[in-house]
């Protein structure tokens, strides 16, 4: 009986640049394999875009809450000089 452990095997075949360029990088990384220089390319390319959708979810909140920041900076002015000695 076969064991449906093992991860399912794939291959991809890339434009002669493209494996060149994979080839480059596993020099360059010292990377074992062609494969380990995909896999952290995709981990790169998961982390970036993770970081773009945090920027954009930051952006928007900021946008969000701009027009209340003079009322709220107003509210609190009387605190600024609190504790000073004149």
């Amino acid at each position: 009986m076969k064991s449906n452990t093992k991860s399912p095997k794939s291959s991809i075949t890339l434009p002669p640049a493209e494996l060149k360029l994979v080839l480059h990088l596993q020099a360059k990384l010292k990377a074992k394999s062609k494969v380990e220089v995909v896999r952290r390319g995709l981990h790169l390319l998961e982390q970036v875009t993770e970081r773009e959708n945090l920027k954009l979810a930051y952006r928007r909140a900021s946008l969000a809450t701009r027009s209340d920041l003079p009322q709220e900076l107003a509210e609190l002015d009387h605190l600024a000089a609190e504790g000073l000695d004149e």
